[in-house]
C-alpha cells in the first residue's frame, strides 16, 4: 500500500471581519450598561419619594414599587415613572383635590388592553433617555403616531401670571422655538377648559366643533381632529398635552386608554420641565440683576432646582454680567430666569458642573483647572485661559470666570516646571541677611513656610553628618571669596533619606564681595534609587549570566555524549544516512532535539527524530530518557505504536509531569522497501521524488505527555530508488510569529531547488532554510534511497 502524497497547503488567512465583529461587541456592551443607568437613576428616584412619603427603607420602598406594579399589571419601570408624576398629595395617600373643588377619589384607570400595555413598556424605556420638552414631543409623537395616526404633539404650560407656554412641539408645523407665550394652533378653548376642569377633552372632528383658531397659517389648516389631556400641577403651573391629527374621526376606547397611559408615564418628566422659569416678582431679584449687569467681571448667580428626592436636578440663572455671557457664547438677555441645563445642556459633561454639585454638598468652594477658550474678536479668532471659581452664598452659587494673563500664566508655567522637576529656587541677601524661598524648597526640605527659610549658614546643619563638613566647606567659599558649587548632599527625611542637589552662585558689588546667593535646590531621591537599583539589576545579570553561560556548557558537554555525531554520512540497511545537529545560537540554553538512526538486529533499520519542550539540563535528561528507551523497547520487539504509549506513560510518571516532547518513529524494512512510521504531535516526514515535494500524510497521534489516553496510528509508504526522506524537527521551519505552513512551504522549495545526491548536499540546504541567527534547535535525518544501476 502507498502513502498518498499530500501538496503543501498555504496558510490560513485569517477572517478581516473578526476584529470588527468585535469592536460591535463591546459597543454594544457600553450601550447595555448606559441603558442599564440610565433606568437604574429613575428607579433610585422613586424609591426616594416612596421613602420620604413613607418613612421606609429602601428595601421596604423598592417592595412597594414591585407590589403596586403587579397589581396594575405594569412594570416596575412604569410604575416608576408613575410615581414620580403624581402630585405629592396622591403620593401621600390623600384624595388629589380636583378643580370643581371634589376632594372624593378620582375615578379608577382601567387597565389598557395587552398591546397597548406592551406599548406602554417601551414608552417607559424610551423616556430614561428624554432629556428636553421637545425631545419628549418627538418621542411621544414616534410612539403615538403609528398607533393613532397623530401627526402633531404639543406640550402647553399655563403659568402663573396667565397665559399659555409652549413647551414642545413636534410634527406638522413643527416650530423650533419654544418657550413664547402663544396658543396652540387649534383648540386654545378646549387646552384652557382641560387645564380648569381637568378633565381631557377628544375634539373628533375640528369643524364640527368650531375649535379652529382663525388665521392660525396653513399647518394647522391641515389638522383635523385632535385630544387635549391634563397633568394638574402643584407648582404654579398646569401642563397640558395635545394630539393633533389630520383626519377626523373617533377615538376609540383602545385610544383613550393609551394615550391616558402615555400621560401618566410622561409626568415625571413633564412636571419637571414645566417648573416655572419665573418666579413671583420679586424687588430683590431687579436689584441684583441690575448689580450684575453693571459689574465689570465675568460672573453669574445661580440657584438649585431640586426634584422630588432633593437633590439638585438643574441650576436657574437668577443673574449674569456681559462677561459671563460671552464666555459662555450665549445672549445676557435670555439668560435671565432660564435653566442652566437648557441653554448650555453640554456643561453637565464638564468639571464646573460637578464643583458646583459639590459646594451644593457642603464642599466650601471650587476652582477649576486654567482652560483654554476661544472667542471671536472684530472677525477674528482670539484665545484666552480662564478659571472657573465658585463659591456658596445664602443658598445661592456664585460662579465667577477669572481671566489669566500672560504673567499669571509664566507664573504657573514656572510653578509647574518646579514641581514636576521638583526643583526650587533660593534667594539670600548677605547684606540684609533676609532670605527668599519658592513653595518647592519648604517641599523638598519637608519645613513649614511658618518657619520661613533657612539662612545660608545653617544649611550645613540640614545634612547628614558625613555630608556636613563638604557642604559647609562650600558654603563658605562661596560667601568668603564668590565661588560657585554645586554640591550633593543627604538628609534625614520622614520617608527616610533623601539625596539633594544645591547648586548656588554669588552677586558681587563693584568692590568683588559677595552680596547676593542665588541658587536651586532639587531634590535627586528617585533618580539616585533608580541609579541603584540599575546597578544592583546589572550585577544580578552579569552573575546570572555567569551561571547560565556555564550551565550551557555543562549540558552542551552532556549532549554531546549522549547524542554523538557521525563525522559524515553513513550506510543503514542499505540506505545512505546523513546527520545534522546544530545548537540555537541565541540565549543560553541548550535544547531537548535528538535523533537515532541504528540498524536492527534482523537487517531493518530505526530512524527517531524528537524534539522535548524546554530547554536546559531538564530537557537533554528527557531526551536522553526517550531516546535510549524508544530504541531499547523497538530493539525488543515492540511496536511502533506500542513504543509511544510507553513512552508517553513514562513521560507522565517521570520527575517532571508536565513535561511534554514530540517525536516521529520509522522502522525501515528493507527487503520490501517499506517505510513504516508513527508521529506524536511532530511535523510529517518530506518526500522527494523524481524532482517533485510532497509531504507524507500524518497517521494520528498527539504529542507525548499530554494526555493519560493516547491513540497512535501507523503509516506506511513504499520507496522506490532515488527518493529522499526527510525527518526534522520544528527548529528548521519555524520562523515566529509566522505560521508553521509558511515555514514547510519554504522546506519544500528549497529541497526541489537542491535535489543533488553529491556527498554534503544536507549543508547546502541548511544554508538555504536557515538565518543568520538560530533561536531554536535543528536536527534533520537525510535518508536516501540508492539509485539502481
Amino acid at each position: 500500500m502507498r502513502e498518498p502524497v499530500v501538496p503543501v497547503e498555504p496558510a490560513a488567512v485569517p477572517d478581516p471581519a473578526e476584529p470588527a465583529g468585535f469592536l460591535h461587541r463591546r459597543r454594544s456592551e457600553i450601550d447595555r450598561l448606559r441603558e442599564q443607568a440610565a433606568t437604574s437613576a429613575v428607579v433610585e428616584r422613586a424609591t426616594g419619594v416612596v421613602m420620604a412619603l413613607t418613612g421606609s427603607s429602601a428595601d421596604a420602598a423598592g417592595d412597594t414599587l414591585l407590589r403596586r406594579a403587579e397589581a396594575a399589571r405594569r412594570t416596575v419601570l412604569e410604575e416608576c415613572w408613575i410615581t414620580l408624576g403624581e402630585p405629592a398629595s396622591a403620593r401621600s395617600g390623600e384624595p388629589p383635590a380636583r378643580p370643581d373643588g371634589d376632594t372624593g377619589p378620582a375615578p379608577a384607570v382601567p387597565s389598557p388592553p395587552d398591546d397597548v400595555a406592551g406599548a406602554l413598556s417601551r414608552l417607559a424605556r424610551v423616556l430614561v433617555h428624554t432629556a428636553t420638552p421637545q425631545e419628549l414631543a418627538r418621542r411621544l409623537l414616534e410612539h403615538l403616531g403609528p398607533d393613532l395616526g397623530a401627526d402633531s404633539v404639543m406640550l402647553y404650560a399655563r403659568r402663573t401670571g396667565g397665559g399659555l407656554e409652549l413647551l414642545g412641539q413636534a410634527g406638522s408645523g413643527e416650530r423650533p422655538a419654544t418657550g413664547r407665550r402663544q396658543g396652540p394652533p387649534v383648540g386654545e378653548a378646549a387646552v384652557l377648559d382641560v387645564l380648569k376642569t381637568g378633565e381631557p377633552r377628544w375634539l373628533e372632528d375640528f369643524a364640527a366643533d368650531g375649535t379652529r383658531r382663525p388665521g392660525a397659517g396653513e399647518p394647522a389648516e391641515r389638522l383635523r381632529s385632535g385630544a387635549w389631556l391634563p397633568l394638574p400641577g402643584e407648582d404654579g403651573s398646569e401642563v397640558c398635552l395635545g394630539v393633533l391629527r389630520g383626519r377626523p374621526g373617533p377615538f376609540t376606547p383602545r385610544d383613550r386608554a393609551h394615550l391616558r397611559g402615555a400621560v401618566r408615564l410622561s409626568a415625571g418628566r413633564l412636571r419637571s420641565f414645566a417648573a416655572p422659569r419665573e418666579p413671583a416678582p420679586d424687588p430683590l431679584t431687579g436689584v441684583i440683576r441690575s448689580l450684575f449687569a453693571a459689574l465689570p467681571v465675568a460672573a453669574m448667580l445661580l440657584t438649585p432646582l431640586r426634584g422630588p428626592t432633593g437633590e439638585p436636578e438643574d441650576l436657574r440663572v437668577e443673574a449674569v454680567t456681559e462677561q459671563a455671557a460671552d464666555v459662555l457664547d450665549l445672549d445676557r438677555d435670555d439668560l435671565g430666569g432660564r435653566r442652566l441645563r437648557e441653554v448650555r445642556p453640554d456643561l453637565t459633561d464638564t468639571p464646573m458642573w460637578r464643583g458646583c454639585l459639590d459646594v451644593l454638598a457642603g464642599r466650601d468652594g471650587y476652582e477649576s483647572e486654567p482652560f483654554a477658550h476661544q472667542k471671536v474678536v472684530n472677525g477674528a479668532p482670539e484665545w484666552a485661559t480662564y478659571s472657573v471659581r465658585v463659591t456658596r452664598t445664602a443658598g445661592a452659587l456664585l460662579v465667577t470666570w477669572v481671566r489669566h494673563t500672560p504673567h499669571d500664566r509664566q507664573e504657573q508655567r514656572l510653578a509647574d516646571l518646579q514641581r514636576l522637576g521638583n526643583l526650587g529656587w533660593a534667594n539670600w541677601n548677605l547684606s540684609t541677611r533676609e532670605a527668599s524661598w519658592s513653595a518647592q524648597v519648604y517641599t523638598i526640605l519637608g519645613r513649614d513656610p511658618a518657619d520661613g527659610p533657612v539662612p545660608l549658614s545653617g544649611l550645613p546643619e540640614l545634612a547628614m553628618p558625613e555630608d556636613r563638613s563638604a557642604l559647609a566647606l562650600a558654603v563658605d567659599g562661596l560667601v568668603r571669596e564668590g565661588v560657585a558649587f554645586d554640591a550633593r548632599f543627604q538628609i534625614r527625611g520622614t520617608p527616610g533619606v533623601r539625596h539633594l542637589r544645591l547648586v548656588a552662585e554669588a552677586m558681587a558689588d563693584r568692590h568683588g564681595t559677595p552680596v547676593e546667593v542665588h541658587g536651586f535646590l532639587q531634590d535627586l531621591t528617585a533618580r539616585r534609587r533608580a541609579e541603584l537599583a540599575l546597578v544592583e539589576s546589572e550585577r544580578a545579570i552579569l552573575t546570572q549570566h555567569d551561571v547560565l553561560q556555564s550551565e550551557r556548557v555543562l549540558v552542551a558537554r552532556l549532549q554531546h555524549a549522549l547524542l554523538p555525531l557521525p563525522e559524515g554520512p553513513v550506510n543503514l540497511a542499505g540506505l545512505r544516512v546523513e546527520v545534522a545537529y546544530l545548537p540555537a545560537q541565541s540565549g543560553t540554553h541548550v535544547g531537548g532535539d535528538w535523533f537515532s538512526a541504528i540498524e536492527l538486529p534482523d537487517g531493518d533499520a530505526l530512524f527517531v527524530v524528537g524534539d522535548v519542550a524546554g530547554h536546559g539540563v531538564d530537557a537533554v535528561a528527557t531526551m536522553a530518557q526517550l531516546r535510549f528507551t524508544a530504541k531499547g523497547m523497538v530493539i525488543t520487539g515492540s511496536s511502533l505504536t506500542g513504543a509511544l504509549a510507553r513512552l508517553n506513560t513514562l513521560l507522565l510518571h517521570s520527575r517532571d509531569s508536565h513535561g511534554t516532547a514530540t517525536m516521529v518513529l520509522a522502522r525501515y524494512r528493507a527487503a520490501e522497501r517499506r517505510l513504516l512510521w508513527a508521529q506524536a504531535g511532530h511535523t510529517p516526514p518530506l518526500l522527494l521524488r523524481g524532482g517533485k515535494v510532497t509531504y507524507l500524510r500524518r497517521p494520528g497521534g498527539m504529542l507525548l505527555g499530554g494526555c493519560t489516553t493516547p491513540r497512535f496510528e501507523e503509516a506506511e509508504c513504499r520507496l522506490e530508488p532515488g527518493d529522499r526522506v526527510l525527518l526534522y524537527t520544528d527548529g528548521l521551519v519555524e520562523r515566529p510569529p509566522e505560521n508553521i505552513d509558511v515555514g514547510l512551504g519554504r522546506l519544500a522549495a528549497a529541497v526541489a531547488a537542491h535535489p543533488g545526491d553529491e556527498s554534503g548536499s544536507l549543508g547546502t540546504l541548511l544554508d538555504a532554510m536557515l538565518e543568520v541567527e538560530r533561536r531554536d534547535d535543528v536536527c534533520v535525518l537525510d535518508i536516501r534511497v540508492p539509485t539502481e544501476r
